[in-house]
Order: structure tokens, then C-alpha cells, then sequence
């Protein structure tokens, strides 16, 4: 099946939101069809890739990644594809698997759990705790809230154990919603992240990935959640470690983590002005180290990168064309997201943009339908696709519509 490629580059300004269909395309010659890409791809291993300007992170920080979930560029990264030993952060797969069944109201807030001597003696005071007593009856809220605030591991295993039944049954869903988010270099071997000697690991590239669905398909969830400063449970009242959250305009989470095994680890996000970031630091040789780094690199995404709109919510983009269809091309449109590109400040970079799709495509097609992607270029960064959609629903054609369009196909 051949691809077609749409190739539109801009001389002047960027492109503003309102760009119509009027702007110069030409038809480019056929070229391999791209894969269907993940928002936050790794940079290659052993990079660091950046745009014109050197990011805050110390070299003695193995590995660093930072994402513009606005317009799915990496604004910096460093071995985002290398796998290491998350530790507490393993406590974000565990809140996200939790939020699901939340979602599927497979779980309830209210719903009490009791706490066993087994678990109390295995696990209370254990590492990172909520201090849990035999008898006592949390809340799953409260279970996830020491979880995401405390740390606790004991939080963690009461919800694996009282939702599934087992450590193994929850790890098993943990592993089954990393698989479903495209997390094809993590696995989980335990809900908390305890050390494990390697048997749980990940990496800069799938946790951002995983920041993003936490975010975004559970944003009510996450709000209630993330981001608490304090947590009081049986006369104990902790403090949350999050280095951002408080301390940088717009952080709001997520989680950090640190083992001997691992080193100080941290994933976090952060909002302003509707612009999202997402950041994954680890193997940092000292919690101030990273606390510093985090803090650094977030501001240094805020103010060294503004974001350039593209296209808004729906606006039509181009066409492709359909085979066997009732129409024999299809309009194309931007995601409910809207496109944007981060350009950095101050600098003139002018981002080319080019439609790609396997085709013609095949009827029939419905509206809203993802068939093909945006390729944005931007200068100093690596090439990011975004999702088009069908702008409206093309039936398969009948034969006698087949026919027509396949002579038409010969001969017109």
C-alpha cells in the first residue's frame, strides 16, 4: 500500500491558528510509511537531546526527560530509553490502576478496608509507611491518598490485597494497563516499588507516558489525589516529598521515590496557562540534587519554550484520499486537543508541517476517526506526529460506484 505525503513548509511567520486550506501544498513523491508514534518517543540512548539552549540537569544525573504534553515535543532528554528501578514512583502505576477501577466502578472511595496482623506485621513501618494497625478500617480514598502523599507501602498492599486479593492480582492489572498505555519497557512486580532486585523497572520514556493518562483521562482523580502537601493517619501527620508541588507556579504532582538500589527518582507535572509539563528525573545521587533539578527544569520548560498554536480544536488541515469509497477523498481535522508546537523564546524557528498516511485509505471511515498524523518539524527537535481525524464519514462505495472509481482511477 502506497503513502502519500502532503508537504506544507511556511516562509513567513508561524503558522497561526487560523491557517486555511489556501496555503501552498504540493504533492511530494511516495515515501515510507511512518509508524504510528508515541507522544513522548525516547531520544536514541546515550543522547542528550535538547533544543538551542543547555537544560539545568547536572551531569551526575544518569537520566532526565522532559515533555511538552501540549504539543508532544521532547524538550530535553537524556537515556529516556534506559531502564531503570522506579521505587515509590511504581506508586503512580498503582494510583492510575486504582483510578481505573474508580472509573469502572469496579472500586468504591468509601468502601473500608480491614487491616490484618499479617499485613501490619509484614508491612507497617516498613520502608515509606502509613503506619497501619491491626483492626483498623481505612478507606480506599485513604489507602490511595497514603499511597500518593505518604508513600506508604503498607497503603498499597491493603488496596492490592482487598481489591484483588492478592499482590499478585493487582501487579497482574498494573502490568495489563502498562501494556494498554504502551509502556513496552516497564514491568511491575510489586505496588509499591519495594526493592525488588530489578525485577520491577521502567523507564524515563514510559513514565511520561504513564504522567500523561494519569493526568488527562483521570483529571478528577488526579486533582483529589496528587498534590496534597500533608496526610494525617493514627496520630502521625508526614509531610509529601513532591520537590515541585508548592514551590513552582503550576506543579501539581506526582510522586517521588528512592532505594539504595535506585538512587532519588521523580516524575512530576506541572500547568500554566493551559501549557502542561511533564518531567521524569532518575538515579540523582542525592535528594537535593534532584529537588534542585526538578525545580530547575520546570521553570527552565515555562520560560525558555512558548507555545505556538497551530491549528485549533477541528479546524480542517487537508484531505486524503479514500479507495472504494462514496467520496473519493476525505477532509481532514485537528484533534479536540488542538496542534501546537514549543519553539523556543526569542528565536525565529518556523515549524514544517506535512500530512502522512498509509493510502488511499479504505472505506468505509467514520467521522472522528484517527487516519492519518501531522508530522510537526521544528528545528532542533525530534519530528513529532500527531493524530488527524476524518472530518466526516465516507460509506463504501457499491459496485457500481467501485467501477466508476476505478476507471476514473486509469484513466482520469
Amino acid at each position: 500500500m502506497k503513502v502519500f505525503l502532503l508537504f506544507a513548509a511556511f516562509a513567513g511567520a508561524l503558522v497561526p491558528t487560523a491557517w486555511s486550506l489556501a496555503a501552498p501544498v504540493a504533492e511530494a513523491d511516495d515515501v515510507a510509511a511512518p509508524p504510528v508514534l508515541q507522544p513522548a518517543r525516547p531520544a536514541p540512548r546515550n543522547t542528550v537531546r535538547t533544543a538551542t539552549v543547555q537544560a539545568p540537569v547536572p551531569p551526575e544525573i544518569p537520566v532526565a526527560l522532559l515533555v511538552d504534553l501540549s504539543s508532544h515535543q521532547i524538550l530535553f532528554a537524556r537515556e529516556a530509553g534506559r531502564r531503570f528501578m522506579p521505587a515509590s514512583v511504581t506508586k503512580v502505576m498503582t494510583a492510575y490502576t486504582a483510578f481505573k477501577l474508580l472509573g469502572e466502578r469496579k472500586l468504591v472511595e468509601t468502601a473500608r478496608v480491614p487491616i490484618s496482623k499479617s499485613l501490619e506485621e509484614d508491612w507497617s513501618g516498613e520502608g515509606s509507611s502509613m503506619f497501619l494497625k491491626e483492626g483498623q478500617q481505612p478507606t480506599v480514598a485513604q489507602l490511595i491518598m497514603g499511597s500518593t502523599t505518604v508513600s506508604g507501602n503498607d497503603a498499597t498492599v491493603a488496596l492490592a490485597i482487598a481489591t484483588t486479593g492478592s499482590v499478585a492480582g493487582w501487579t497482574a492489572l498494573m502490568n495489563a494497563n502498562a501494556a494498554e498505555l504502551g509502556m513496552r519497557e516497564s514491568y511491575f512486580y510489586s505496588p509499591n516499588g519495594y526493592p525488588d532486585g530489578g525485577r520491577t523497572f521502567t523507564t524515563a520514556h514510559d513514565l511520561a507516558l504513564l504522567a500523561e493518562a494519569t493526568v488527562f483521562r483521570y483529571p478528577q482523580y488526579y486533582r483529589r489525589y496528587f498534590g496534597r502537601r500533608t496526610m494525617s493517619w493514627g496520630g502521625y501527620t508526614q509531610t509529601n516529598h513532591d520537590p515541585i508541588t508548592g514551590r513552582v507556579d503550576g506543579a501539581d504532582g506526582l510522586k517521588t521515590g528512592f532505594t539504595n538500589e535506585a538512587g532519588y527518582t521523580f516524575v512530576g507535572s506541572a500547568e500554566r496557562d493551559g501549557r502542561r509539563l511533564v518531567l521524569v528525573l532518575a538515579g540523582a545521587p542525592s535528594g537535593s540534587v534532584r529537588d534542585k533539578a526538578a525545580r530547575d527544569l520546570v521553570e527552565w520548560g515555562f520560560t525558555r519554550f512558548a507555545s505556538q498554536p497551530l491549528f485549533a480544536a477541528g479546524t480542517l488541515v487537508g484531505e486524503a484520499q479514500v479507495q472504494d469509497g462514496m467520496a473519493a477523498s476525505v477532509m481532514l481535522r485537528a484533534p479536540a486537543t488542538g496542534i501546537a508546537a514549543a519553539i523556543p523564546t526569542g528565536r525565529g524557528a518556523q515549524p514544517t508541517l506535512s500530512i502522512r498516511y498509509r493510502g488511499p485509505l479504505e472505506a468505509p471511515i467514520d467521522e472522528g476517526e484517527a487516519v492519518a498524523h501531522l508530522r510537526v518539524e521544528t528545528p532542533g527537535f525530534e519530528p513529532v506526529d500527531i493524530p488527524l481525524e476524518a472530518a466526516e464519514p465516507v460509506d463504501r462505495a457499491n459496485a457500481w460506484y467501485r467501477l466508476v472509481n476505478g476507471l476514473y482511477g486509469l484513466f482520469g
